[in-house]
């Protein structure tokens, strides 16, 4: 059984065929490589400390974001949950080990990427994340946008690809297509969220050809 074989075995599928404008997010300060990790810094403290919402009084602990700082691929999902707010790191548990799974799939260890929530503080109980929220937290992810500089974003689950892209369309109209996000115009794919894909693996194969658009886009760039 060859690699690919053996990652795609990991998320539920056995066959597969490959099948082949968003609000400009706001303006940050450039950094050049010498103090690029300081600006990473200072946002990650402003994050620590920000109580631009009421999440902050219910939190064990802001989940910033992680991985490669110039990614090929970002990937966002919608909030923290119990585990990344223990853990102070997206997407851990049994949904983070599907999203590994993921990526490995198309040649793209964790490591490899960068991944981050819209929302840095997990809602109480899981619920889905209220607007204001959003709103309040969206300038951080814009300026890990702006930093990271990704050639692609891969947007996982009906919340983060509704408001990446302020649209009210189901996520299965959404999937399947190349939007353009922000002023760069940056190419972003939605597919569904791993936790969604766990109760519900006969839509992994769907999932698949999702990722398969990722991996065509960025090998069409290289």
């Amino acid at each position: 059984m060859s690699a690919r074989e053996r990652y795609l075995a990991e998320i539920g599928i056995e066959a597969w065929k490959l099948r082949r404008p968003a609000p400009a997010a706001p303006a940050v300060l450039s950094s050049d490589a010498e103090d690029g990790r300081d600006v990473w810094d200072r946002l990650a403290a402003q994050v620590r400390a920000c109580t631009r919402c009421g999440l902050h009084r219910s939190r064990t602990q802001t989940v910033f974001g992680t991985g490669r700082r110039d990614a090929e691929l970002l990937v966002i999902g919608e909030a923290p949950g119990a585990d990344e707010d223990r853990q102070g790191e997206p997407f851990v548990g049994r949904a983070g080990q599907l999203l590994n799974a993921m990526l490995r799939s198309i040649g793209l260890p964790r490591g490899e990427v960068y991944i981050a929530n819209i929302l840095k503080c997990r809602p109480p109980n899981n619920r889905d994340p209220q607007p204001e929220e959003a709103s309040a937290c969206t300038p951080y992810l814009a300026q890990q946008i702006a930093l990271v500089r990704p050639r692609a974003i891969l947007a996982v689950g009906r919340i983060a690809a509704q408001w990446l892209l302020q649209s009210d369309s189901p996520i299965g109209r959404l999937r399947g297509r190349v939007f353009q996000y922000g002023e760069p115009g940056t190419p972003l794919i939605v597919t569904y969220h791993p936790a969604y894909l766990l109760r519900s693996p006969l839509a992994k194969a769907t999932a698949w050809t999702d990722l398969c658009m990722v991996k065509d886009l960025l090998q069409k760039g290289r």
